[in-house]
């Protein structure tokens, strides 16, 4: 029997409308549709925003990947997940996995698509890219990202804000992922740096939750609390490039 096909695919960062036309039209087609999940008892973003474009047979499974640095839990989970699905390939049929933002930036899809791989050498694959939350924060915010020869960094925030302290040194246009409980942090390195005014701050694009912030400083003031899905692009002092 033939092996069906794997997709990843990107539902992007929160609105619905953001999702490609390709990725649109395999949910539509596709029965076995696997949802990433933080918490069983909680919801999967990435269900919610790319729901009404699954078929009225769509059967969804949820999978369990918890927020946990235990890599010993989280290898576990990966080979579970990818267990499953290798179940549906194996009778023949396609699954698709959605995934926030793109499939190949920082995603779980990665070490799920390794997993799968282990354990169904010869799958094909097909991975639809999905627009990334920073394009929509800069998009919502008419923050050029890259101008002329400006390079661009990338950095997850991480509870070690070395990576980011080095990067606020450097030039072009850094982009800080994941902030969440770290934002006070990054907000007290920001100023030290004297970046404050050349920041924006974005948190769940597109989504209901979505929030908004030109002025870093009501930021600190507020005390606000920062999600997950939290976002800031910088422009560095450090043009090197010109």
């Amino acid at each position: 029997m033939k092996t069906g096909v794997f997709y990843g695919i990107g539902v992007g960062p929160g609105d619905p409308e953001l999702i490609t036309m390709k990725g649109a039209r395999v949910l539509a087609r596709c029965r076995d549709v696997f949802v990433p999940k933080a918490r069983m008892e909680g919801d999967s973003t990435a269900l919610t925003i790319a729901g009404h474009y699954l078929s009225a047979d769509s059967r969804v499974h949820e999978l369990l990947f918890p927020m946990t640095s235990d890599q010993d839990e989280l290898a576990r989970c990966w080979e579970e997940a990818a267990n499953r699905i290798a179940q549906v390939l194996q009778r023949g049929d396609d699954a698709c996995f959605l995934t926030l933002g793109d499939p190949l930036l920082y995603s779980t899809y990665i070490y799920l698509l390794r997993a799968l791989r282990r354990q169904v050498p010869d799958i094909a694959v097909m991975t639809v890219p999905g627009i990334t939350s920073f394009s929509a924060a800069a998009a919502l915010t008419e923050f050029p990202v890259g101008e002329a020869r400006e390079p661009i960094t990338i950095v997850p925030t991480a509870d070690d804000l070395d990576a980011v302290r080095k990067a606020l040194r450097g030039s072009g246009t850094l982009i800080l992922m994941k902030i969440g409980k770290r934002l006070g942090r990054v907000l007290d390195l920001l100023e030290e740096a004297g970046l404050m005014d050349q920041a924006v701050f974005v948190s769940h694009a597109g989504q209901d939750r979505q929030h908004i912030e030109y002025n870093l400083y009501q930021l600190k003031e507020d005390g606000f609390e920062a999600g997950y899905f939290s976002i800031m692009l910088v422009h560095t002092r450090n043009k090197g490039y010109e």
